[in-house]
């Protein structure tokens, strides 16, 4: 294969991956391809950092394969993790209207792929393109309606509410009597944290469901024996 040809296979490759991500979905193929100009590659081992609080911007990323844990650290060195990120999602969006450094951590969880838009001459790109910024604004509003959801569970007042909360949200009919087997796509740590709580509490409230007869536990699959019984659990706790 000749370079030309390699290069030809890499830039399909990058164009397919923006493609698949909400933010660049039906834009036409000479849009995609003048985004696959700006746009770089960046391969990540598991646990290696993308950037870190402060850093400066470069742009924003998009998921080509893996997953990107984007967190920030409190004082007392808790990891309060926001996101984690999938194939097809983009994420740092916003540090396009700021000089700003990043606003949080991105690590990869596991062996992955991003692709940095380069955050120059997509500016540029958007002065030449006004399209393109109102599907940003839609990206950005989505990323702000999971972090007010984030926010919403971590008022909540216990770790097993917050956990509850968590399954039957990803329960079809929270109403059901039938068993549901939810896949966790992260590590049980990444969740722990993403729940507010850390992995020895988020084990021991994985244990007290399980005693009640709610969830069972196999491997990386929670199953949750009855939403139904486990949606009045929430509302006992909530008090109502």
């Amino acid at each position: 294969m000749n370079p030309s040809q390699l290069s030809e296979l890499k830039e399909a490759a990058i164009i397919n991956a923006l493609r698949a991500c909400q933010m660049f979905a039906g834009l036409p193929p000479a849009d995609l391809k003048n985004v696959a100009a700006i746009t770089v590659p960046k391969p990540l081992a598991k646990g290696e950092y993308l950037f870190r609080q402060g850093d400066p911007t470069r742009g924003f990323y998009v998921v080509q394969r893996g997953a990107i844990n984007v967190h920030r650290v409190s004082p007392a060195g808790k990891e309060q993790v926001i996101h984690v990120f999938r194939a097809g999602e983009s994420f740092a969006e916003v540090t396009l209207a700021t000089e700003m450094g990043y606003p949080a951590n991105a690590r990869a969880i596991e062996p992955s792929q991003v692709l940095l838009v380069q955050k120059p001459e997509f500016i540029a790109l958007l002065r030449r393109q006004p399209e393109l910024a109102l599907r940003m604004l839609s990206s950005m509003s989505l990323h702000l309606r999971v972090l007010v959801g984030r926010l919403d569970d971590l008022t909540l007042k216990d770790v097993e509410t917050r956990l509850a909360n968590w399954l039957l949200k990803r329960c079809p009919d929270p109403a059901g009597t039938a068993p549901v087997n939810i896949e966790l796509t992260m590590t049980k740590r990444v969740l722990a944290a993403e729940l507010g709580t850390v992995s020895e509490t988020f084990s021991r409230t994985l244990a007290k469901l399980r005693e009640q007869g709610l969830l069972s536990v196999r491997g990386r699959v929670l199953t949750v024996q009855s939403p139904a019984r486990l949606a009045a659990l929430l509302r006992q706790h909530l008090g109502e």
